[in-house]
């Protein structure tokens, strides 16, 4: 249940036999339920345990966000891998509830949940201020053209950011911005890419 502005109860409805798991660290197998709610689309189980194995399953000290949150699934995966910090954007009010209400009930708190606009958020960053940065937009969004190039700036030196699109990004793309492919993963309709800072 979720209280409207007028306090009434009003229910979140989900996907039928719909739900994901975290599949690694202190929360492992722990179940997010997928609210049905227009373009939500969680990242595949492969996609993020092939993300996590490039990552390291140990993110002590990172400091990450969760730009299109959604399910909060790439987020929560990364604080149950003992990320520092981790920031979850999450623009639907429907799903910023749900975020919190999962936050709460993991007593996750390296976890902060705001609703706002994604990219905006993103522009609120100090440069280079964030080591691991997930982009996953509304699938055949054109949300990326104007994110990348943001996420860029708050990028730390080292860091990395994880870019899941409908469409392969090539370094021809992501040159102009300062950065390269490191790793890449095609699975059905989804490209998955880790970017970093380019090193030449």
């Amino acid at each position: 249940m979720q209280r409207n502005r007028k306090g009434k109860k009003r229910t979140v409805k989900f996907v039928k036999n719909q739900e994901i798991r975290i599949i690694g660290g202190q929360w492992k197998r722990t179940k997010l339920a997928v609210a049905n709610q227009l373009g939500l689309r969680p990242t595949p189980d492969r996609v993020r345990e092939t993300l996590f194995n490039w990552l390291g399953q140990d993110l002590t000290g990172k400091r990450c966000m969760d730009v299109f949150a959604g399910t909060g699934v790439l987020g929560f995966e990364a604080a149950s891998r003992s990320a520092q910090t981790v920031l979850l954007v999450e623009k639907n009010a429907v799903l910023t509830y749900l975020l919190k209400q999962l936050k709460d009930n993991l007593k996750a708190s390296a976890i902060d949940v705001v609703q706002s606009d994604g990219i905006a958020a993103l522009r609120r960053c100090l440069p280079r201020s964030l080591d691991l940065i997930f982009l996953d937009p509304p699938f055949d969004s054109n949300l990326l053209e104007t994110a990348l190039p943001v996420a860029a700036c708050a990028m730390a030196m080292n860091g990395s950011i994880y870019l899941e699109s409908s469409q392969r990004w090539s370094d021809d793309r992501l040159a102009p911005m300062g950065l390269q492919l490191h790793r890449y993963l095609q699975a059905g309709a989804v490209h998955a890419h880790l970017l970093i800072r380019q090193t030449s």
